[in-house]
């Protein structure tokens, strides 16, 4: 027997977590400036762009696409990155060096926070306490704590936040995370995430300390963190590997696949992590590792996220992903879609579950988004789509929760899980131990040193 994608969909997705778009309403979203329909004063929304960086750039664009929204001001501490940010915002916009003169902007409703990651919470934090509301990039905040200091700010002045793990808002997310929750593939008792590629052997490089280029204020673009030298590494988008600023790859891109991780297995944090790893092909000045595995113990499955940049190979050619290994089938998926692999294993009187026979691709009548990826030998595919929208449809999420003022589908508590997960796996790297993590305190247990690492050290005046 074999049924279309969208009677498979209609049969199993009812009642799927989270708040998605449908596609059309996805489609609307895309094309909302275009249709000519007038908003209410009342209605409109006005945003500021704090750190005009590539993901502020994308993400004011992801913005204006939207009918109700109009933007007040763009900030930056290199007047490069704000000339291109005011730009694309066209009009009047305001161009400011300093957030905090964001802040005092009465008309200013939603902040977009999309700095490096050293200054979301102080940033975050500054535009709660203003009264407004934030949408603010991952990962959430730079260490653990200034995590939990962001989720009591936005509860305590009942603001909506958002974070942007958009992979939460596509629909073929929230289908496999359905069918993992429902038990569709079985007791799920091992989960594996990664991220390969091949940057090898120069990585980024090794320039010297110079002098800034002009029009960036240094100073101020470090903050809260130790006062170096400009390097061009430390700056723009390698600012990622250095652990002043942020956490490498598993906070950069392994938040991505932990939140998926830890919304289908329905848990908030594990109870011990180990990690190994280093430096092994890159012959750049980088700190965080070219190379890490991690291994998150939970009550009921163990989770692992692996990250390779001096070898890019994986079967398949899959550069990243995870995989949910459950006793009647194998669930990948990645932002192009999602697959189902039955389980051939076990007792051979065990027939495959009846569902799994129904599940199958019909190679027609299906939409242009719909259509199956091309099989593979050897691999029966089954419900794998060309994914879905997610940029636009977070964006869209975010904006309705204005107005209804539920929390949205990355919610700043969702996202301090979350993010606090991926900082468990540098944290246990850099301590050099596997640790035990008690959740609720948000302390590593019996382990000062490690403790350590949960916060940090802040350069004067800046604190959160």
């Amino acid at each position: 027997m074999s049924i279309s994608r969208r009677r498979f969909v209609a049969s199993t997705t009812a009642g799927i977590v989270g708040a998605g778009l449908s596609r059309r309403s996805a489609g609307e979203a895309a094309g909302a400036k275009a249709d000519g329909q007038a908003v209410a004063p009342s209605d409109r929304v006005t945003i500021a762009l704090v750190g005009c960086g590539g993901m502020g750039k994308s993400n004011l664009r992801n913005f204006m696409r939207m009918r109700e929204v109009q933007v007040a001001a763009v900030c930056d501490v290199w007047d490069h990155n704000r000339g291109a940010a005011a730009r694309i915002a066209g009009g009047s916009v305001q161009q400011l060096s300093d957030f905090r003169r964001v802040m005092d902007m009465k008309d200013v409703d939603v902040v977009i926070v999309a700095t490096p990651d050293h200054w979301h919470a102080i940033a975050t934090i500054a535009a709660l306490e203003a009264g407004k509301d934030v949408y603010v990039e991952k990962p959430l905040a730079h260490n653990v704590y200034e995590g939990r200091k962001m989720v009591e700010a936005a509860r305590r002045n009942t603001r909506v936040v958002q974070m942007g793990t958009q992979q939460r808002s596509g629909a073929h997310f929230q289908e496999a995370v359905k069918l993992v929750r429902d038990g569709k593939i079985g007791k799920v008792g091992r989960v594996h995430s990664w991220n390969h590629g091949n940057a090898s052997p120069a990585g980024i490089g090794n320039p010297r300390d110079n002098a800034p280029p002009a029009g960036l204020d240094w100073d101020m673009y470090l903050g809260p963190a130790p006062k170096v030298p400009f390097n061009p590494n430390r700056f723009t988008g390698n600012f990622r590997w250095y652990w002043d600023y942020a956490g490498g790859m598993m906070t950069d891109w392994g938040v991505h696949l932990i939140d998926i991780v830890q919304w289908a297995m329905a848990v908030e944090a594990p109870t011990a992590v180990s990690a190994s790893g280093g430096r092994f092909y890159l012959n750049d000045n980088r700190e965080t590792p070219d190379t890490i595995l991690a291994v998150y113990e939970y009550p009921r499955f163990v989770m692992t996220y692996e990250n390779r940049s001096g070898n890019g190979y994986v079967p398949d050619g899959r550069g990243y992903g995870i995989l949910f290994y459950g006793t009647d089938a194998t669930l990948f998926v990645d932002r192009a879609g999602y697959e189902i692999i039955p389980e051939t294993g076990g007792q051979e009187s065990d027939p495959a579950p009846a569902y799994l026979s129904e599940m199958k691709e019909a190679q027609s009548t299906v939409q242009p988004w719909e259509r199956p990826r091309r099989m593979r030998p050897g691999r029966t595919t089954y419900a794998r789509g060309e994914g879905s929208d997610q940029n636009l449809a977070h964006t869209r999420n975010f904006l309705d929760c204005l107005k209804t003022r539920n929390k949205p589908n990355s919610d700043v508590e969702i996202g301090h899980a979350s993010t606090t997960t991926a900082h468990l796996g540098n944290l246990a790297f850099r301590s050099g131990r596997k640790i035990q993590w008690d959740a609720k305190k948000e302390q590593v247990i019996g382990d000062a040193a490690a403790n350590a690492f949960v916060t940090r050290e802040y350069r004067s005046p800046w604190k959160v």
